[in-house]
């Protein structure tokens, strides 16, 4: 058995599978790893929030560091700026909302806080306003005091009581408009009534915006005889 197991050469599985049985030679050098340079993403800036925010000659604006305050004929209105964007007053009388980082984040809010910067100044000078219909047998609105009442098909009315800084009228018993200078509070307070009774969409029944589409869906038909 000694001399049989002596006669029989012995193969190395490694070099069989390199091709050494073979007479084949592997070189030896090792693969350089192909490695790719990932170029930076740079953001574009906001078309919105690069514009200047005109001042009329009836409002005053009053900026240290951060605060804004805006006062103007129909009201005050005043906003804390985050660490990722500023204000700034050209000699010109232009307000210009800037990035003061440039990370992610502060292009996210350039050009949110342009256009809150805007509607400040332009509630406090001018304005802005909400309209709703009530559409429905039975649903009207009136007013009692500084109260909004409106009969919407529940077993009781329902009051809201309008908050400050906000006017409230209401057209032909079903037509509201509520109006201010804060075009958040607007928002707020109209979306708060349209939630009482949305528009459903079999018959359009409920409180909507006035220029509200209510996408209308078609009802169950009947069995056919």
């Amino acid at each position: 058995m000694a001399s049989l197991s002596a006669s029989i050469p012995s193969c190395n599985l490694k070099s069989g599978f390199l091709g050494e049985m073979r007479g084949i030679r592997i070189p030896s050098s090792s693969t350089s790893r192909v490695g790719f340079w990932k170029k930076p993403v740079e953001c574009k800036e906001s078309r919105i929030g690069k514009q200047p925010i005109e001042v009329p000659s009836n409002v005053t604006i009053m900026l240290e560091g951060q605060d804004l305050k805006v006062k103007g004929p129909l009201g005050e209105l005043s906003r804390t700026y985050p660490r990722e964007v500023k204000v700034d007053r050209e000699d010109s009388g232009l307000l210009r909302v800037s990035k003061a980082l440039d990370t992610r984040r502060a292009n996210q809010m350039h050009g949110l806080f342009r256009t809150l910067t805007d509607n400040m100044v332009v509630g406090v000078s001018k304005g802005f306003e909400k309209r709703l219909q009530m559409v429905g047998v039975g649903y009207r609105a009136l007013l009692e005091g500084n109260d909004l009442v409106l009969n919407l098909g529940f077993s009781h009315p329902v009051r809201m009581a309008i908050p400050d800084g906000l006017k409230v009228k209401v057209e032909e018993n079903t037509k509201i408009v509520v109006s201010g200078y804060d075009k958040c509070s607007i928002g707020e307070f109209a979306a708060s009534i349209r939630k009482w009774r949305p528009p459903e969409p079999y018959k359009g029944k409920g409180v909507r915006y006035a220029d509200e589409v209510v996408r209308r869906k078609e009802g169950k038909a009947g069995k056919k005889k």
